[in-house]
């Protein structure tokens, strides 16, 4: 799919490109390409003489290989944004290509991003664009107002983890921890701190691409600006994201602790019983010799007198530990 973005009273208007000629006819400041087709690059190259390279969204982490300017005044950049889906959260590369200062192109002014599927920040950001009369000027208002709407982005994913772990730490710390409740909540800790993790490093990679701008000196003075409030906002982001961080072991440990306890428990009953067990044991063990003379043996009621001291004995330590508290 290639959609076009240009401005019109201040709002950005889009616009869904199904042929060449229909390229032809806008002037853009966005050109969003979603899962691009060879024959919409083959329309990029033909009309704005962009060739969108075959290796554009390689998982490289070398920041050479992911934010670099090109002779011709191409500015690359490779940026992953968080994607927070209910089954499987993840995060999706961008590329994006930006010329800026060689105004013999037609791609001059122009941002193109290029991308696998639909990014939730991008469906933000376009509706908010078309609301807010003024919020987007040019090229890099787009690239940066993407940056500043991933940050939102993540901050209420954040919102939404911190919610679900305090909802389960008020479960875990009632201490009514069963077995079945503890393998269900640690694998809902363990999403959360996956996404967690996704989050920060989501973070780190938008931190990289709104510093390589900044050092790139193609953005105005209040662009420049924006993009330190960018970083500003990650770094709350960071310290929120350590907390939870912090929050997800500390459950962890105690969900641990509680299933520990449980264990115990079972163990204790065990102990109690095997103690409990052991004067019948004595007894038996006594009248299980094979002494010629024992006394016992030639009583009438012997047998019934041995079984009833073995009950006796067994109750009695039992009665003793459930007084002492020992059997719950």
């Amino acid at each position: 799919m290639l959609n076009i973005f240009s401005l019109a009273n201040g709002r950005l208007v889009q616009e869904e490109i199904e042929s060449l000629e229909e390229l032809k006819r806008f002037q853009p400041i966005w050109v969003d390409l979603q899962s691009p087709t060879l024959e919409e690059k083959r329309w990029i190259k033909q009309h704005y003489g962009l060739s969108i390279p075959e290796d554009v969204m390689d998982e490289d982490i070398e920041e050479s290989a992911r934010f670099y300017e090109e002779d011709n005044g191409e500015l690359h950049l490779r940026s992953d944004f968080l994607v927070d889906d209910e089954d499987e959260p993840r995060s999706v590369r961008v590329a994006f290509i930006l010329n800026q200062h060689n105004a013999e192109l037609k791609s001059c002014g122009v941002l193109f991003s290029i991308h696998e599927e639909d990014i939730p920040v991008f469906r933000l950001l376009r509706m908010r664009a078309r609301r807010a009369p003024g919020l987007i000027e040019d090229a890099k208002d787009v690239l940066l107002a993407l940056f500043d709407t991933d940050v939102e982005y993540s901050a209420d994913t954040l919102e939404g983890i911190y919610d679900d772990l305090k909802a389960v730490s008020v479960r875990v710390l009632d201490g009514n921890v069963t077995d079945d409740y503890a393998q269900s909540v640690l694998a809902d800790i363990a999403w959360q701190e996956d996404l967690n993790g996704r989050i920060r490093r989501n973070m780190l990679d938008t931190r990289r691409a709104v510093s390589f701008l900044m050092r790139s000196k193609m953005l105005g003075a209040e662009q420049f600006e924006d993009a330190r409030q960018i970083l500003r906002d990650i770094e709350s982001l960071d310290s929120h994201t350590q907390f939870l961080f912090d929050k997800i072991n500390f459950l962890m440990d105690a969900l641990v602790g509680f299933l520990n306890i449980n264990q115990n428990k079972i163990i204790k009953i065990f102990s109690v019983a095997s103690v409990a067990l052991l004067p019948p044991t004595l007894i038996a063990s006594v009248y299980g010799m094979n002494f010629r003379v024992m006394p016992e043996l030639e009583w009438r009621y012997g047998y019934a007198y041995v079984i009833a001291l073995m009950i006796a004995s067994a109750v009695g330590p039992m009665l003793y530990f459930r007084k002492r508290g020992w059997l719950k």
